[in-house]
This record gives structure tokens, sequence and C-alpha cells, in this order.
């Protein structure tokens, strides 16, 4: 059980949001009055109120240049929630209210301005981004759609009703980029955003998004994460894959395999050598932890759409055999 501890809204997207106190939730829509309302899948955030007293407290530190305390809904979020990981929950998981029912539908997401140093000074960016250096959100906010409306107060209490059954037709991704330019502002995460359109585009269920700098050990912790918590079925990574110093994609993910699917990166690179000899260099590999597959992309945008659409067709039987929704592989295949 957790408590609401604030409720914020907005009039404008990528602006801070201000503490209101109630607001109505509208099923299929969002809150009332909010910029991010709407037909779409992240209707409301939400982040853990333990999250932020964590930034709180960085804040306080003195040896960090940062400014004034943080104040509810600076992140962007809607709601603050004490007694809650949402950071923990798969998607699917339902929330409850009062009247209210909230779905998770993605845990994190790229912060869509923090890229803005990348477009120019006087690119509008994340106000808490510029301010602070950083920002939580991506990390640690979780988004949701509203499924019964109602209204919200701060002091109400907050629950964890059920996870939703995944839905038979659908397989889970998430999506982790590896980039030291990207997890600093300094770039566009273009290819992971390509493999959503993609992913989306051939009926997979995108659960969660992560970007972090090419830091082996920060890799490792993610990957283990998504699959440890049965958070995806299939984790599609995009970036350090080449002959860079910095580039541990590959090793990340061979540190937390349990079995490895070679096949998958041969396909890749035999079908990029079609289009460039370069392909050769790609370091790429596929491997399983647990009931999840990990498969690296390369982190050009063009390279990585060539890579995952040639791919992307066969790995449902792959997936279906992992998950135990097919045991009858024999027959389908040549034996192996």
């Amino acid at each position: 059980m957790g408590k609401v501890l604030a409720v914020c809204t907005s009039a404008e997207k990528g602006t801070p949001k201000s503490s209101v106190g109630k607001a109505e939730f509208i099923a299929g829509h969002g809150i009332k009055g909010d910029a991010h309302a709407g037909n779409w899948h992240r209707q409301v955030s939400l982040i853990s109120h333990q999250k932020i007293e964590d930034f709180r407290a960085k804040a306080a530190d003195p040896a960090a240049a940062f400014p004034a305390p943080i104040q509810d809904g600076a992140f962007g979020e809607n709601l603050v929630v004490d007694g809650i990981d949402f950071r923990s929950l798969p998607a699917g998981t339902l929330l409850e209210c009062n009247d209210v029912v909230l779905e998770i539908t993605q845990i994190g997401k790229e912060c869509h301005n923090q890229n803005a140093g990348s477009r120019g000074a006087d690119a509008a960016g994340c106000a808490v981004y510029k301010a602070m250096g950083d920002c939580i959100m991506p990390r640690e906010g979780v988004f949701a759609k509203v499924l019964t409306g109602g209204f919200i107060c701060a002091g109400d209490e907050m629950n964890i009703r059920e996870n939703i059954k995944q839905r038979e037709d659908k397989y889970r991704v998430w999506i982790i980029t590896a980039s030291d330019r990207g997890a600093a502002g300094e770039r566009e995460d273009l290819s992971g955003k390509e493999i959503r359109k993609i992913a989306v585009k051939n009926g997979y269920d995108i659960c969660g998004y992560t970007l972090l700098s090419d830091d082996r050990e920060d890799l490792e912790g993610e990957l283990k994460r998504v699959c440890d918590r049965g958070l995806a079925d299939l984790i599609l990574t995009t970036g350090g894959t080449g002959f860079s110093p910095r580039d541990c994609m590959p090793e990340a993910t061979a540190s937390v395999a349990h079995r490895l699917a070679p096949g998958i990166a041969e396909a890749m690179r035999a079908a990029g050598m079609t289009v460039t000899k370069r392909a050769m260099l790609s370091r790429a590999i596929a491997a399983i932890r647990g009931n999840t597959l990990i498969i690296n992309l390369p982190g050009s945008p063009k390279a990585a759409q060539e890579n995952l659409e040639f791919i992307i067709d066969e790995l449902r039987h792959g997936l279906d055999i992992l998950t135990g929704r097919d045991t009858e592989c024999a027959g389908k295949t040549n034996g192996n």
C-alpha cells in the first residue's frame, strides 16, 4: 500500500508541474486539464517519493552545484507516492486509488528535452535538466493510462491491485540504449526511436526504455534487472557494439547470459555484409537470460533498422519456444 503525497498538473508539456492537491482522472484520457492527457499510453506519470528524496539529498550535498530545493512536480510527474517502488513493477500492473484504476504502460523513457544541447543553446530543454544537470524521470518514472476515472487527492491511499495477464498475441520489448553522448544529453537517441517504431509495427508491446552511458557495470545491472524481474520477453539494445574502447555492450550481455544464441548475430552480420563489408566489424551478440532474449543492435539508426527488420519475422517463433507458448518445434525447422 502507498500514500499519495502530491497530485500535480501542468498546462504545457516540457515544463514542471505544480501541486494542485486534487485532480479528476478521466478514463481513456488522463488528468483533466493536464498537458499530457490524451488518447495515448502515457496519460499519467508517477514517481516514488523515495526516489525524489534521494535526489533532494544529492541536491543538498555542498559538493554538488545544485540550486534551490526540488518541488513536487518538478520532474514532470503527476503523482508522487510514498511506499510503492514503481520502477520495480512490470508493465500491466494495475494501481487502484479510490475509484481510479491506472494501468502501468511504460517504465522509464527518454527525456525528450535532454537532447536540447545537440540542437543549440536556445532549444527548449527540460527545466530540471537545465537547472540540475540531471533528471530522474527517464530512470525512475513510470507511465500509466486511466482505465477507470474518478478523483485522487493528496493523502489518499494507493494499492497494487493485480497484474494484467500478458496478451497472448503480444511480446513485451524493453529498449536499452548505450551512449555516452546520449546519456549526457548531447545526442538524440534516433536508434532507440527507430527500434521502437519497428517493434510496434510488428506487433510488439514496448514496456520500457533505458538510456545509459557506456558503463559496463551499469549495463549489466540493467540487463539483470529487466530479465530477473520478468519485465520483458525481449530486450533490444542499441549502441556499444563497435571497436571503441568504451564499447562494451557485447561484454555486458555475455556476462549476464545463461545461454548464447549465436545464430541471430550471425544472421544480422550476414545480412549487413550485403550492404557494406563494414558489417563484419560489428561485435554484437544475442543471448538468453532466464526467459528473456537479449539482442544487440548497432548504434547507427540505419544499421539498427536494417538488422532488426531482417530478423524480426523469425523472432516470434524463438520467443514462443523460450516462453513456453509453443513446445512443439520439431517439424517446423530442420530439427535443430
